[in-house]
């Protein structure tokens, strides 16, 4: 009882701290990748369309659409007791690059529009977040 209890209280905490976590690298390696872009090259070499791209889906991951995914990913690991670092880390990464998917549902398909560098930067944020969570929960699941 006291373990069902400890548990209930631990994985809100562990999914707020790791979604912490994916937020801090969205926006540092977001932002990095931004300057990289900008950096050094003339103004008719600066790829606007990646710059754009980052920003708008930062706008969008403000939506109840990024949690879905990182939410089923942690109720099926907890319920099948899986303590893979794998599950969770690749499990981090799929979940958020599925976003900009959901995003657009009932729209054209120009996700897959998005530049690669969008892409790195959300799969390398939900690796960091899937980590995260195991870490802290997941590895007693």
């Amino acid at each position: 009882m006291l373990r069902a209890l400890g548990r209930i209280i631990l994985l809100p905490i562990a999914f707020v701290l790791a979604a912490g976590v994916t937020l801090f690298v969205i926006f540092s390696l977001g932002q990095e990748r931004a300057v990289q872009a900008v950096t050094g090259r003339g103004p008719e070499d600066i790829p606007i369309g990646a710059v754009v791209d980052l920003v708008g889906l930062a706008m969008r991951l403000a939506s109840v659409h990024t949690l879905v995914p990182a939410l089923l990913l942690v109720i099926v690991g907890e319920v099948a007791r899986i303590r893979s670092s794998i599950y969770y880390v690749v499990g981090g990464g799929v979940a958020l690059a599925v976003v900009p998917l959901l995003t657009r549902l009932g729209q054209p398909m120009t996700v897959l529009e998005l530049s690669p560098v969008v892409w790195q930067v959300l799969a390398t944020a939900g690796f960091a977040g899937g980590f995260v969570y195991w870490l802290l929960a997941g590895r007693k699941a």
